[in-house]
């Protein structure tokens, strides 16, 4: 770290919108490169990162002073080396970079206190059974304290009780700051006992992360193969190590039973960073975190932008899930994120799934990363039996999705009390709403995208932009009444089908609208792992990491949805969710089993899934992307642009097509300007381009250029994305 004395020209980089760092005095008592400051902007006071020394080369007397230096841990050289690095790669601004790395909040507010009780030294002046259990609590714990819910609770009195005590001085009352340390994690406590490749894989891991190097592995195995257990152990050796370890979860539902297994493994929770928390214990684990009073923290792919103070191990579990790729604001793949910081900072990756992506499968085979396969099931349980249902074959009945053969195995499982998974990746009740007396199919009033039926809230709804209206009763084209029909199942209907057919039965809808609140959906999950259901039904939420002890059936209802379209990583994509969540029957003592309802049986894809000859289809997947130049054996950028005005954004378009000189130089091929699939959102018009490059090739620097030779005006937006995952 650099100091700065008082009146020294320092460079702070802000999170406003802002091309550069700006130029400002360091205040009173001076500052350092890092720390955070509050400087003044126009009439507002705003956030920033002193950077480093002041430009200068203009009229001094203009440049104004810090405010105050924020009284938090300053950010660390790796995390601004991170920051930048991964504004280059992103070619984001590094503004935005800013951003992701302070959104905690109340950064700026001075230290939140709250008040805590422990055992004074007066005895009370009479000992009642109340008062007693009070002083025996405390008594218990030492010289710990406690929060007033906390010991009233832990004693099964009222507050009034404690308040009581304190006027008489046996319990005293006192502020401590209210962003407290989380409880130590014991590494040393006895996890789970590992046999085979499993002991195997552990014991890889534990060396990597001891070595204090850095390293990436995947860890690859099947589901119910005891992977969360194999990376704990790693995850303990970073806790005897005195380091932080970072675990990345796909999805907000998964972090209730994982914080379980946590607090059974190492005899306390972690600290948790996702959008399911209050804004009180983000701001606390950001704290924390960067002042080494975190050891462990579960998170989404933001967390990976926490401030860690020594970062030693990051597991990514699920690598493979498209969740990861932030689509919006910032575009970035946090495995690729998260490879780039432990790197950084000596800290070993550890790419945990079933189904790895095919770039992660691409670098084990470069030689980048190394790779442990988990061959069987944790303990004695077998994979299921993976069948298909040639639905050319069944006789089905006109708006009827459940076929007689899977009808069969899910009554089966009724009488034996076992659980069913019905499984549709489409939220909803009906994909499409469509008039029979015109043809015209309800869309969006801003997108071009039909709006999707959700009877349970009773409302279309739109997947692109979220915009809602009611269920109409005419036609709004013709005007024709009771002429409005839903097309296609969504999950919605599909419950309501089993429900027909399996009227006994407890049908519950697992889809993530369909719950107000993250801590809702968690315990839906919990009471439904618990058997508070017979059949249910759910989207690819289901697909990522539940364990339902008593499900032993799943059916997909249309194992072809996934292959239609024109995206690069669709029979990829298909593959990892077909075998995932195939993966969630027969996780306990009783065998499992998926039927796949298709109309294409002999498609390569679901030829693979059915034999899980998973080494073959890799093969014939990347000889195919190789042949094609694409991901991972080529480079891709999107580029997508927007604007109320259709015709500034084909004129924009156009231009840059016609100036592509730096993409041409690297042998760069760009494709477009075409309409976007979805060719507008939120009343935006949408244009996109793809640019597409040898492996090797300086893509990002040739995409600086290119642009850098337009100014972006008025309504327009631009937005490019290095490895697109999507393309709609």
């Amino acid at each position: 770290m650099i100091r700065f004395a008082p009146g020294d020209l320092v460079a702070v980089l802000t999170t406003q919108p802002l091309d550069r760092a700006l130029d400002y005095r360091a205040p009173e008592g001076g500052c350092g490169t890092g720390d955070f400051v509050e400087v003044p902007l126009g009439p507002r006071k705003v956030l920033g990162v002193v950077w480093g020394e002041g430009i200068g080369g203009y009229d001094l007397s203009k440049v104004r002073t810090i405010n105050r230096v924020l009284d938090v841990v300053p950010m660390r050289d790796e995390m601004r080396q991170f920051l930048n690095r991964a504004a280059e790669y992103t070619l984001t601004p590094m503004p935005a970079m800013l951003r992701l790395a302070t959104r905690s909040p109340g950064l700026g507010s001075d230290v939140s206190m709250r008040k805590v009780y422990a055992r004074g030294s007066e005895e009370p002046d009479r000992i009642t059974d109340a008062r007693r259990r009070v002083l025996d609590a405390l008594a218990e714990y030492g010289d710990l304290s406690f929060t007033l819910s906390e010991l009233s609770e832990m004693a099964g009195v009222g507050s009034s009780v404690v308040k009581g005590l304190v006027k008489q001085g046996a319990v005293i009352e006192r502020d401590t700051p209210r962003d407290a340390p989380y409880p130590r994690l014991d590494p040393d406590l006895p996890g789970k006992t590992l046999a085979g490749d499993q002991a195997g894989a552990a014991d890889m891991l534990i060396k990597a992360v001891a070595s204090g190097t850095y390293g990436t592995t995947m860890l690859r195995g099947v589901t119910g193969s005891g992977k969360t257990e194999v990376y704990l152990e790693a995850v303990a050796e970073c806790l005897r190590q005195g380091r932080q370890a970072l675990v990345l979860l796909p999805e907000i539902a998964l972090t209730s039973e994982f914080l379980s297994r946590v607090e059974a493994r190492f005899g306390a929770k972690p600290a948790e960073w996702h959008h399911g928390v209050t804004q009180t214990e983000r701001r606390r684990c950001w704290r924390m975190v960067g002042e080494g009073n975190s050891s462990l923290i579960v998170g989404a792919r933001s967390a990976l932008f926490l401030p860690f103070s020594d970062l030693g191990l990051v597991v990514v579990d699920e690598e493979h899930d498209t969740s990861y790729k932030q689509e919006d604001g910032v575009l970035y793949s946090a495995r690729d994120m998260a490879v780039l910081r432990a790197s950084i900072c000596k800290a070993q990756v550890v790419l945990a799934s079933a189904t790895p992506s095919l770039e992660t499968w691409a670098n084990v085979e470069a030689g980048k990363y190394s790779a442990l396969t988990l061959t069987s099931r944790f303990g004695d349980r077998a994979m299921p039996q993976m069948r298909a249902i040639d639905m050319r074959g069944e006789d089905l009945p006109g708006g009827r999705w459940v076929s007689p053969s899977l009808q069969g195995q899910i009554a089966d499982r009724l009488e034996r009390g076992e659980q069913s998974l019905l499984f549709l990746n489409r939220r909803g009740y009906a994909p499409v709403t469509i008039c029979r007396a015109c043809g015209e199919m309800i869309a969006c009033d801003h997108c071009d995208a039909r709006m999707v039926e959700h009877r349970f809230l009773k409302r279309l709804v739109c997947h692109q932009c979220g915009e809602t209206k009611p269920m109409p009763e005419v036609c709004p084209s013709c005007k024709v009444e009771g002429k409005l029909a839903a097309v296609g199942p969504g999950v919605e209907r599909m419950a309501e089908e089993a429900a027909a057919l399996f009227p006994d039965a407890r049908v519950e809808v697992l889809s993530s609208d369909m719950y107000q609140s993250a801590r809702a959906l968690k315990a839906r999950i919990e009471a439904i792992a618990a058997g508070d259901a017979d059949i249910v039904v759910g989207t690819q939420l289901v697909a990522k990491g539940h364990n339902f002890p008593l499900l032993t059936l799943v059916g997909v209802i249309d194992a072809d949805l996934g292959l239609q379209g024109s995206d690069l990583r669709a029979a990829e994509r298909t593959f990892q969710l077909m075998r995932q969540v195939a993966g969630r029957a027969g996780r306990a003592e009783r065998p499992g089993e998926a039927w796949l309802q298709t109309f294409q049986p002999e498609h390569h894809v679901i030829k693979a899934i059915l034999s899980g000859d998973e080494d073959g289809f890799w093969a014939a997947e990347a000889a195919e992307r190789k042949a094609a130049g694409v991901p991972p054996y080529g480079r891709m950028a999107g580029i997508v642009l927007s604007s109320p005005d259709i015709q500034a954004v084909f004129d924009l378009g156009n231009h840059l097509a016609r100036i592509d000189g730096p993409l041409r130089r690297i042998g760069a091929v760009l494709y477009g300007p075409a309409p976007a699939p979805i060719a507008r959102i939120r009343g935006r018009h949408r244009l996109r381009m793809l640019v597409k490059a040898e492996k090797g090739a300086p893509l990002q620097s040739a995409v600086s250029d290119w642009l850098a030779q337009v100014r972006i005006k008025g309504d327009i937006r631009l937005s490019v994305d290095i490895d697109p995952q999507s393309f709609y």
